[in-house]
């Protein structure tokens, strides 16, 4: 894995042998994005697999449980990580009368197949999304929804990335996105890299940015939406999101269908991630408030569906009413 926490100074690769190095780089954020959690999560599942010890098969059995709830405890916001471990398990049980043998090479396969079917879905995303984007844009975004985030190509960056592949002139500002900064290391870093016009801005200039008529559109990624519409993303997201209803301009959500989760009716069900309070008390180590400061670190909100334009998914472009078209659109997936 690419060690994201490291970004722009560094390009450090790391190597990962058995699922607790997995977990553990998806709860340190090593890697980290909605989607890539999900590949990641997938490959550290087949890794415990192939790593376990175990001679009688019950013991194989307990042992695989154990490997699924060690991943699913590394983050508990992203969906795409609990998605992935399902489909895990259902490969696991499928494959689980052929022996232990085959219940390894089936699961190298899905995860190889989960990570192809990412780059597919946000390419999809891209040509289906780029309509969106007209020739000229100014576009902000808030986090990082680029290949760093996904298997590759992207989300939110995918839809900007097909816009400037099909000919149009695209200039994105990028939120900081206080407090890992993944928009100023992360963004900015992926759209320097394709050429691509980027200025980076802390997250209190958006308004100002705005209301001076020097945005066009918003897109951002999505950790999970909800069967409503109601959209789980980076903290900070929110608050983009009502600026933007504000100054009438539209604001997307790009997200493969795996990051619905229609078993939660609102967003108020979606469980918020509390991080550590020195993510805030520092920046790359350096103090910025003293020891004793008292901290809170949500790492995710939730935007009302009211305030979203229009989500954009590997199937097309979803509107209001979120309630049915979500579920169509994942309906039409699943066929």
């Amino acid at each position: 894995m690419l060690d994201q926490r490291l970004l722009p100074r560094q390009e450090i690769y790391r190597r990962y042998r058995d699922h607790h190095e997995v977990a553990e780089a998806i709860r340190a954020m090593v890697i980290r994005g909605a989607p890539a959690i999900g590949v990641a999560a997938a490959m550290g599942i087949a890794l415990g697999a192939l790593n376990a010890t175990a001679a009688a098969d019950e013991e194989f059995d307990a042992h695989f449980e154990r490997v699924c709830n060690e991943m699913a405890a590394a983050r508990p916001t992203a969906v795409n990580l609990f998605w992935a471990i399902d489909r895990m398990q259902g490969v696991y049980r499928n494959a689980r009368p052929g022996g232990i043998g085959a219940v390894c090479a089936a699961l190298i396969q899905e995860a190889v197949r989960m990570h192809a079917e990412d780059i597919e879905a946000n390419r999809a995303m891209g040509r289906h999304g780029q309509v969106l984007i007209p020739d000229g844009a100014r576009v902000l975004t808030h986090c990082n929804a680029g290949a760093l985030a996904t298997a590759g190509y992207g989300t939110a960056l995918g839809v900007i990335r097909a816009a400037v592949e099909a000919g149009k002139r695209v200039e994105v500002y990028a939120d900081e996105t206080r407090p890992f900064l993944q928009g100023a290391r992360l963004t900015a870093w992926e759209l320097q890299k394709d050429g691509i016009p980027v200025t980076v801005i802390t997250d209190g200039m958006a308004g100002h940015f705005m209301q001076a008529g020097r945005i066009d559109c918003v897109i951002v990624g999505a950790d999970r939406i909800a069967a409503n519409g109601d959209v789980a993303n980076k903290i900070g997201t929110y608050s983009v999101a009502v600026l933007a209803k504000e100054n009438r301009i539209p604001f997307y959500v790009a997200a493969p269908t795996s990051t619905f989760d229609l078993s939660m009716p609102d967003g108020s069900h979606i469980p918020i991630e509390e991080r550590g309070a020195e993510e805030v008390r520092r920046i790359q180590g350096i103090p910025i408030t003293s020891d004793d400061t008292q901290v809170a670190n949500p790492a995710f909100d939730v935007t009302p569906n009211r305030y979203v334009s229009a989500i954009i998914a590997e199937r097309g472009i979803a509107r209001q009413p979120y309630l049915g078209n979500l579920r169509a659109m994942r309906s039409a997936n699943s066929e």
